[in-house]
């Protein structure tokens, strides 16, 4: 069967209206480059202090390095995983497993400025990027059978992988990740399975927590 990481309220949007005025902004904008229109902290802090959460928003590089582990995997390499992205703003993404994200930061930023703008990404006629007009809830309904688990600092240690994939042969699993760098789930993400697990003692990245789950999952299903 298959896994199925959805990382959650990604700090990824473009640049808002109400801050585009701000020196912090204009001095680092261009119209044609898609990259310097993507709100990125890096650049922008000074600006984003009056957004509000804006600790939450700003950080594309927590993607890029979440979608560069997961589609470089070998779950991923072979039919095993489905990557989904849901940002700050509510919107969702599936990635095709065949895409080939740039390494390069910038480039993958002028690609997600795009995404935003455009919805989907196609390349000869073949969907890379998509949106999902669904809600979260409905999107992990429409998995049928499958375990739904949150991954946290907080949540109880599995000190054996066979403890998080019990039977990965006969029902998908599927796994959150937060995407923001500080503060805790929403109550609206939370909502969304009471199965909320640790995957180490310590609180870990994103990109670390994805590759550790992904790493537990091609032991169990023998994927090397």
């Amino acid at each position: 069967m298959t896994l199925i990481i959805i990382l959650v309220d990604s700090g990824l949007e473009i640049i808002p209206k109400q801050i585009r005025a701000h020196p912090a902004i204009t001095k680092n904008l261009i119209k044609r480059n898609f990259s310097s229109q993507l709100l990125d902290t890096a650049l922008h802090h000074v600006a984003m202090a009056n957004l509000p959460n804006y600790e939450r928003r700003g950080r594309p590089d927590i993607a890029h390095s979440c979608i560069l582990n997961a589609l470089g995997s070998p779950a991923n390499k072979s039919g095993h995983l489905r990557f989904f992205l849901h940002t700050v703003q509510d919107r969702i993404f599936e990635f095709n497993p065949e895409i080939q994200i740039s390494r390069n930061y910038n480039r993958f930023k002028g690609l997600m400025t795009k995404l935003l703008i455009e919805g989907d990404i196609v390349a000869k006629e073949s969907p890379l990027i998509t949106e999902i007009h669904q809600n979260l809830p409905d999107l992990i309904n429409s998995f049928g059978n499958s375990e739904v688990f949150l991954s946290s600092s907080r949540g109880n240690i599995i000190k054996d992988k066979s403890e998080l994939f019990l039977n990965p042969k006969s029902q998908n699993y599927v796994v959150i990740v937060g995407g923001f760098q500080k503060g805790g789930f929403s109550k609206k993400i939370l909502n969304l399975t009471d199965k909320i697990i640790s995957i180490s003692q310590y609180s870990l990245d994103a990109w670390i927590a994805i590759s550790r789950i992904i790493t537990y999952y091609e032991v169990i299903m023998e994927i090397s």
